[in-house]
């Protein structure tokens, strides 16, 4: 059988081939339609200039082959959307529950620190979604959790453990004695960029609370050139941060969601303040094929899994539990499970979420 898109006749092998190649050089699973792969392909065909799917396969099969060609092709064709606090389960437990113990069992440390990995952070709002979390559990955000999932005074909140009415004053400020680094990793370079830009539309921070907003966030104007507050920034960097949304998603994982699409490429942004970004790092990283970027205390592996083969997925789980520090936590979708039943780790849950935690005395029981 065969498909003719744009001019292009795209055979039904050919794109069973791409899908092999696509998982033994990137780890990723295609599983859209057929349809909508060969759409993928014929236009990415055209826009590339090449004549037809085989030549196509044939660069991808080339040992000289740039990676970011892999990458640039997976763009917009795996299908998963993103946004701050899209796991809310997730945030509620790391900012009541676990951000409280590390810093309690830290404090002793003459420096210590804290590093989480954002693995598949996408564009950039779950690495930025953690930044908060964190920085609203501290005791120099708004107060520390006194371990009954509500700090004192106030009642637990339900938007990913951030508070409905005040702002985290650690947006501007954390405890001297605590150095935070969040790490964001994903695949697609254009999700990197868009992540270290750190800039969105005001639509995607609709779910936050406005005092949220107002304390991590600054309005810097419109597509059209107007600027708001005296923020520095030019009209050419919010144009050009608008046209980079393609309105299509992919994988938050081994790829990214672009989903500040050309329909709202207009209107008001918003900048990460710097405070807040200082705390963050990016890099294009692929999960199947990781460099190792050291030993953290958390580590969030979210809708990742789902787009590995099964091969895939336990050779990751594997590795994240070697990057894990001795008690150590994992935060996995509520959709996905712990697929690696020989790994030391234990399961635990707080409000509804369940998380997974590496015991403190498993380095010395794998020898790592």
């Amino acid at each position: 059988m065969h498909r003719l898109l744009a001019g292009v006749t795209i055979l039904e092998h050919e794109l069973s081939e791409l899908r092999l190649l696509m998982e033994r050089q990137t780890g990723i699973l295609l599983d859209c339609p057929n349809s909508a792969l060969a759409a993928h392909l014929a236009e990415y065909l055209e826009r590339h200039e090449l004549e037809s799917a085989a030549a196509l396969l044939g660069r991808l099969r080339s040992s000289e082959l740039d990676p970011s060609e892999l990458a640039g092709f997976l763009d917009g064709v795996l299908n998963v959307t993103t946004g701050f606090f899209r796991h809310p389960g997730a945030m509620n437990a790391l900012s009541r529950q676990i951000i409280p113990q590390l810093y309690a069992r830290k404090s002793s440390e003459s420096a210590a620190t804290l590093r989480i990995w954002s693995a598949g952070c996408s564009t950039g709002e779950e690495a930025y979604s953690i930044a908060m979390a964190i920085c609203e559990s501290l005791p120099n955000g708004n107060g520390a959790s006194n371990g009954n999932g509500s700090k004192e005074g106030k009642p637990a909140s339900r938007n990913g453990g951030i508070s409905e009415n005040s702002a985290p004053a650690s947006c501007k400020t954390t405890p001297r004695d605590w150095s935070i680094h969040i790490v964001g990793s994903d695949l697609l370079p254009s999700a990197i960029k868009t992540a270290e830009r750190g800039l969105y539309p005001q639509y995607a921070l609709a779910g936050l609370p406005p005092a949220i907003s107002r304390a991590c966030f600054s309005k810097i104007g419109t597509t059209s050139g107007a600027t708001n507050g005296g923020a520095n920034a030019s009209p050419d960097a919010v144009s050009n941060a608008a046209a980079n949304g393609n309105g299509n998603g992919s994988a938050n994982g081994n790829g990214a969601a672009n989903s500040h699409g050309a329909a709202h490429g207009s209107g008001t942004h918003l900048l990460v303040k710097p405070r807040l970004r200082s705390l963050v790092t990016f890099n294009t990283m692929n999960l199947t094929k990781p460099v190792y970027i050291g030993r953290f205390d958390c580590i969030f592996c979210m809708d990742v899994l789902p787009h590995l083969s099964r091969a895939q997925r336990l050779a990751l789980m594997e590795r994240l539990h070697l990057y894990l520090e001795p008690g150590g936590y994992l935060f996995l979708s509520q959709t996905e499970k712990l697929c690696a039943p020989n790994l030391n780790f234990r399961s635990e849950t707080y409000d509804g979420y369940t998380f997974h935690r590496k015991p403190m005395a498993a380095s010395a029981a794998y020898g790592r």
